[in-house]
């Protein structure tokens, strides 16, 4: 097992996964556990880089194996510019993938549990989804075995509320996301129908694929 680990090679500096004394993996100094060790020498004024990121400037001269720290790095107010993705490298095909058992879903994502929910659209419609989880004991869901449970999110916004605005906008992206999560197998949408936040709009909106029922 290493005593140092080093994140990225532009990093110059390693961290110590144990107390180091002077001349063990390269410290010329003690390091404690979690502690920063120079890889290279570093020249006063030059950035020192850990995850490939700037985290301070070397106040003086700081020789390889010395310990970085407070008395020998400062910091520097510079400009941010918050780009994503832009240190991208091709990574070499693995011998071998780990897999897993779960469950692949249309958008391409993929859940380790496969539960159905019940979404409420209204708090008046909130006790009745309770119930309809409430129903589907261990017992009942043993004549299922590829469903994990059937769980019921409800909230407390009533029928008369704002149509429009950042409540009603946030109540929709949370039950979006509830219905959209990969863990979700299926939803089952619960409502009154005189409510301001329809459960049509939301299918439509948010692009899901309603299942129609008919009983005989």
């Amino acid at each position: 097992m290493n005593d140092t680990i080093r994140l990225d090679p532009s990093d110059n500096v390693e961290t110590a996964l144990r107390a180091l004394e002077a001349g063990e993996s390269g410290a010329t100094t003690p390091i404690p556990r979690g502690h920063k060790l120079a890889v290279r020498d570093i020249a006063k004024g030059e950035a020192v880089l850990k995850y490939a990121q700037i985290i301070g400037w070397a106040s003086q001269d700081i020789p390889a194996g010395a310990h970085v720290h407070t008395d020998n790095l400062e910091f520097r107010n510079i400009s941010h510019d918050y780009d994503f993705g832009t240190n991208l490298r091709e990574v070499p095909e693995p011998a071998l993938r780990d897999t897993f058992r779960g469950y692949r879903r249309a958008n391409g994502k993929v859940g380790t549990r496969n539960f159905i929910a019940i979404l409420t659209s209204v708090n008046c419609s909130a006790t009745a989804a309770r119930k309809i989880a409430a129903y589907f004991t261990e017992e009942k869901l043993a004549a299922y075995p590829n469903v994990d449970g059937v769980v019921a999110f409800v909230h407390g916004t009533g029928c008369g509320m704002a149509s429009n605005g950042e409540g009603f906008e946030t109540l929709q992206r949370v039950m979006w996301g509830y219905a959209r999560n990969p863990n979700v197998g299926g939803v089952l949408m619960a409502g009154l129908g005189c409510e301001a936040n329809q459960i049509d709009w939301l299918i439509e909106a948010f692009g899901l694929t309603p299942a129609r029922c008919s009983r005989p």
